[in-house]
């Protein structure tokens, strides 16, 4: 198992969508452990594989860090393979969130509150399941991450204002985080 470096919000493998995942994709298990000890590292909740530099529809949360703190059920590590994403009910809510791909940069952003995802677990069994609150959210913004989309993009254009000396900070490579970012230009784009 290995840790891997998170590339930033400006490579271009975060901009594209990702690739279908298949049973028998090579190093499959050994990249998921990778995902997990990564975002375990970087204290995160989520971590999908494009934010790694790799171009698959793939990603892992536990999110029980947040859940717990909101008094809502503790679901542990979650694998989620070629996931869809159906919004169900609820009104959207505001909430701020962040992104291992963009340091230093949290931002309200809104979204719906219920949702239901179809996908394939580790063992590439169908499942699907409905999520609300704040599982649901960090579903949505790992989900994003597998279509081209970051969380920034969803602000309006007096807050990307406000950030853009952030982000230019980060897209020249003038950011440290307590964790492994990838060096600039580094983002694979391959499969594991």
């Amino acid at each position: 198992m290995a840790i891997l470096p998170v590339v930033t919000y400006d490579d271009p493998v975060l901009r594209k969508p990702a690739d279908t995942v298949q049973q028998d994709h090579p190093g499959l298990e050994e990249f998921i452990d990778d995902l997990f000890d990564t975002m375990y590292e970087a204290n995160g909740v989520g971590l999908a594989a494009p934010q790694v530099g790799v171009s698959l529809k793939l990603f892992v949360v536990d999110a029980d860090a947040i859940t717990e703190d909101e008094e809502e059920e503790s679901l542990g590590p979650g694998v989620f393979i070629n996931p869809e994403i159906e919004v169900l009910e609820g009104e959207k809510w505001d909430a701020e969130e962040g992104c291992l791909s963009i340091p230093d940069v949290r931002e309200k952003v809104s979204r719906p509150d219920t949702i239901r995802i179809r996908y394939q677990d580790r063992d590439f069994q169908d499942r699907e399941e409905v999520h609300s609150g704040w599982y649901a959210r960090v579903l949505q913004h790992e989900y994003d991450h597998l279509r081209g989309v970051l969380f920034i993009d969803y602000l309006g254009a007096f807050r990307k204002r406000l950030i853009r000396k952030k982000l230019e900070e980060i897209r020249a490579g003038r950011v440290e985080a307590a964790y492994t970012l990838a060096p600039k230009g580094t983002g694979t784009d391959e499969e594991a």
